[in-house]
């Protein structure tokens, strides 16, 4: 049998198979050489180092990356994964672009804009299929959306680059309503003619827990707001030169997702407590029923094409949006070089 004859079975052999096992196996045989059973088993092959850095302090919205780190899915696809918070004034698209972080936890809107600064960035999942972002009113003063004309609403800095163009001219808003948000509730809880931005697992909750009423929550997404969130993203390059790596992370991924949201979540917890020693169980428990209750997750395309799936019409309205809205400029950004759905598309990890 040649090595020509040898190289033309073995891709028929089952995926799980190594080649550099299967080769000398099928030679052996071959050539009728004696003692095959005791040939040398192959070494088990090193763990290769893997660096994810998270948009924020470790919480219940990264469980499903804390699962796979806790109950081993990581180590079992060949990673040695390390997983870094990031925080307020953390740029973790520079710190990506250095070096420091093979990828990073996203959000499409800093993802095309990083191309507009040189960063090379490629989205290759999307853990959750909305974006957690919330506005946040009293009850019986804003009960819809459109509640919010004439009222003061507070928006962080980044918001300006970000949904609120997207909202004020959806729902006809003057600029004049906006005033900065401090992340501090205080502002909103004395005056009812107050919105707020939020998280929605976290402002949310610390207004309930401190002034001891419910307030009204507005989704973004549920109103036409388009980005993906909690995304991993990581260079061209990286996903150039180390696709198996790549590939293997974001499946290991996903199914901690899927664990961390149908099984027990109390491996992930431990490692996020751990990260985040000040992040209380009743949030953490707060966060998991959210993201079950609005299928952040498993929900939308999600629950036909598997946990961390992008699509090409998802991103194309969120950029069409953004270069709408003169946030974006088309010249230096194909928003067809911004993701790749090769590493998801086929994956299926089904909720």
């Amino acid at each position: 049998m040649t090595g020509a004859l040898l190289m033309k079975l073995t891709p028929t052999l089952p995926a799980r198979l190594d080649r550099r096992r299967v080769l000398p196996l099928l030679a052996a045989a071959a050539f009728g050489i004696a003692g095959l059973a005791a040939a040398p088993a192959a070494k088990a092959q090193p763990l290769e180092k893997f660096t994810y850095l998270t948009n924020w302090f470790a919480q219940a919205e990264h469980g499903g990356f804390y699962q796979a780190l806790a109950t081993g899915l990581y180590r079992n696809a060949g990673l040695d994964v390390t997983i870094r918070m990031g925080g307020p004034q953390v740029n973790i698209m520079q710190i990506m672009a250095a070096g420091q972080a093979d990828c990073v936890m996203g959000y499409d809107v800093q993802t095309f804009s990083s191309w507009e600064q040189g960063i090379n960035a490629v989205t290759v999942a999307a853990a959750f299929q909305k974006d957690p972002q919330v506005l946040i009113g009293h009850p019986g003063v804003v009960n819809k959306m459109e509640d919010l004309k004439g009222k003061t609403i507070l928006i962080s800095s980044a918001a300006n680059t970000t949904y609120w163009p997207w909202l004020r001219a959806k729902y006809g808003l003057d600029q004049s309503q906006a005033r900065p948000y401090t992340f501090n509730i205080q502002p909103f809880i004395a005056d009812k003619n107050v919105v707020q931005q939020g998280y929605l697992s976290s402002e949310p909750f610390a207004i309930e827990k401190e002034a001891k009423f419910k307030p009204n929550v507005f989704l973004l997404s549920d109103y036409g707001w388009p980005p993906y969130s909690t995304t991993i993203v990581c260079l061209e390059k990286t996903v150039r030169e180390r696709p198996r790596q790549v590939a293997a992370f974001v499946k290991a991924s996903m199914e901690g997702w899927k664990s961390y949201l149908t099984g027990d979540p109390s491996p992930a917890n431990a490692l996020i407590k751990k990260d985040n020693p000040n992040m209380p169980d009743d949030k953490i428990a707060n966060g998991i029923r959210l993201l079950k209750e609005t299928g952040m997750v498993m929900g939308g395309d999600a629950a036909k094409m598997g946990i961390g799936i992008i699509t090409d019409a998802r991103m194309k309205a969120t950029y069409d949006m953004l270069v709408e809205m003169k946030l974006l400029d088309p010249k230096k950004v194909d928003y067809k070089k911004t993701f790749t759905d090769e590493f998801v598309k086929n994956l299926r990890v089904m909720p």
